[in-house]
C-alpha cells in the first residue's frame, strides 16, 4: 500500500510540477550554470548505494558526487541556491528516486556512504525500508546546515551530536510508522517549510550552543 501511495503521489507530481521543475532548471544553469542537477551517491534500502537528485545549489567541489559531505559548509551556496533551499524546492527531483523505487516520500534520509559507516548497526536496522524525501529528522533539523554552520568542529559535532538525534528520530519512525502518520508528516513538512520562509528562515537560538562555548 505505501509504495502504490508513493508512485501514485510521485507520478502526479512529477506530472503537475514539470513546468515548474524545467523552470528551476533553467534558473539554476543562468544564474550558476551547468548542471542543473546535483547527483550525489547515497545509501538506500538494504544497503544498497543510489543516485539522489537534487537542483544544485552550491559551487561545483570534486567529489561531491562520490559522496563527499561537508557539514554546515554553506560558502559555496550560490544566491539562487538559497532561496531553493529555504523553500526545499530543490528535493523537488527526489520525485523522480521516489518513482524509481530508491525512495519513498517518508522515510529516514538517505545518508552518504561514509557517515552510515558510523553507525553500522543502526543504519542497518534503518536502512530496512526505503529512505524518504522527508521524515521527523528533516522537520527537527530542517535548518540544520545553518545550526552546524555555527559550530567550531561542524565534522564532529555532525557526527557525535546531530546523527546520533537522527537515528534516534528514524528507529523511532520504525516503530511507530503508518500511512496515516505519513500524511501528517508530509503535512507537517509543507507547513513548517511555509512558516520558515515567511519567517526568514532564521536560525534557531541554543543549537550545539556547548561546542562553542
Amino acid at each position: 500500500m505505501k509504495r502504490a501511495l508513493d508512485l501514485s503521489i510521485a507520478l502526479i507530481g512529477m506530472a503537475i510540477l514539470s513546468p515548474l521543475l524545467g523552470v528551476l532548471s533553467l534558473a539554476v544553469l543562468l544564474t550558476s550554470g551547468k548542471p542543473a542537477i546535483f547527483r550525489q551517491v547515497r545509501v538506500g534500502r538494504d544497503g544498497r548505494l543510489f543516485i539522489i537528485r537534487k537542483f544544485r545549489t552550491m559551487a561545483t567541489l570534486p567529489g561531491a558526487e562520490g559522496g563527499s559531505f561537508e557539514p554546515g559548509n554553506l560558502n559555496r551556496v550560490t544566491a539562487f541556491g538559497r532561496l531553493l533551499r529555504s523553500s526545499k524546492v530543490d528535493e523537488l527531483p527526489q520525485l523522480w528516486n521516489v518513482i524509481k523505487g530508491d525512495m519513498s516520500l517518508v522515510g529516514p534520509r538517505p545518508e552518504v556512504p561514509h557517515w552510515v559507516t558510523v553507525y553500522p548497526e543502526r543504519w542497518k536496522r534503518v536502512l530496512s525500508v526505503r529512505p524518504g524525501m522527508t521524515d521527523p529528522s528533516s522537520i527537527e533539523y530542517r535548518d540544520e546546515e545553518r545550526i552546524i554552520g555555527g559550530s567550531l568542529e561542524p565534522e564532529a559535532d555532525y557526527g557525535k551530536i546531530i546523527l546520533p538525534r537522527k537515528l534516534d528520530i528514524y528507529e523511532e519512525y520504525l516503530k511507530n510508522q503508518s500511512l496515516i502518520r505519513d500524511i501528517r508528516i508530509l503535512a507537517d513538512t509543507f507547513l513548517r517549510v511555509s512558516s520558515d520562509m515567511v519567517a526568514g528562515n532564521s536560525l534557531r537560538p541554543g543549537a550545539l550552543r556547548r561546542t562553542n562555548g
